[in-house]
């Protein structure tokens, strides 16, 4: 496999654009209503701006991703036309602080790829805030062990605190007792026979073989 090949570990679609929450696959008939902020227009930035103000004041306790989702993205948004997160904060006012506003905005700026799992419930916002936290591919495989692991919400904090204090991300999952990359898999029968006879005849694990083979797919 060639080092070369992109490994997407940032926000690619324009801020405020409801790629998740505009998809009727994620979001069914909900996907209707996606709102999308343009923070170069002014009655969007203002749109966004009371958007803000209402979703800083009813976050506790919410269980609609969504909703969390279209707040992030407002954030994101508000921080964009005006300039800083300072800016926005000062635009909306409390409970709309610096720190809550950085911290929506850049769950807005996660990948598409963590951001659907946010979506469909997979993954808690409370646990994308700290996924959101830390840089690079160390994202993803926070937002994966939260898949594979489920990970507790104090425990992906720990695992960010960690990361951005030095700590290889390897290093701070097995801290959790999680060990990066392992997997569980259910495949069709034939499929299942067929890889422990390769693996078998070749002298080699099934985890290498299907490495092999996800390697050559991606």
């Amino acid at each position: 496999m060639s080092d070369e090949r992109p490994t997407r570990t940032e926000r690619e679609s324009p801020v405020g654009e409801p790629v998740i929450r505009g998809d009727p696959a994620v979001t069914g008939e909900r996907a209707r209503d996606a709102v999308q902020f343009d923070p170069t227009d002014p009655d969007s930035l203002a749109a966004a701006a009371d958007t803000v103000d209402a979703f800083a004041r009813n976050t506790v306790g919410s269980e609609d991703n969504v909703y969390m989702l279209r707040g992030a993205a407002a954030c994101a948004a508000l921080v964009r036309g005006e300039g800083s997160y300072t800016a926005a904060a000062e635009r909306v006012g409390e409970p709309a602080t610096v720190s809550f506003i950085r911290k929506w905005a850049r769950v807005h700026d996660l990948p598409e790829s963590i951001r659907r799992h946010v979506a469909q419930g997979h993954i808690a916002p409370t646990a994308a805030k700290h996924i959101a936290r830390v840089a690079g591919e160390a994202r993803l495989y926070l937002a994966w062990a939260v898949l594979d692991a489920d990970l507790t919400v104090r425990e992906v904090r720990a695992v960010a605190s960690a990361v951005n204090d030095g700590t290889p991300v390897a290093d701070a999952l097995a801290d959790q007792g999680v060990t990066l990359g392992a997997l569980d898999l259910r495949l069709p029968p034939a499929t299942y026979r067929e890889l422990r006879r390769r693996a078998s005849v070749e002298n080699r694990t099934p985890d290498d073989v299907v490495a092999e083979a996800l390697d050559e797919y991606l």
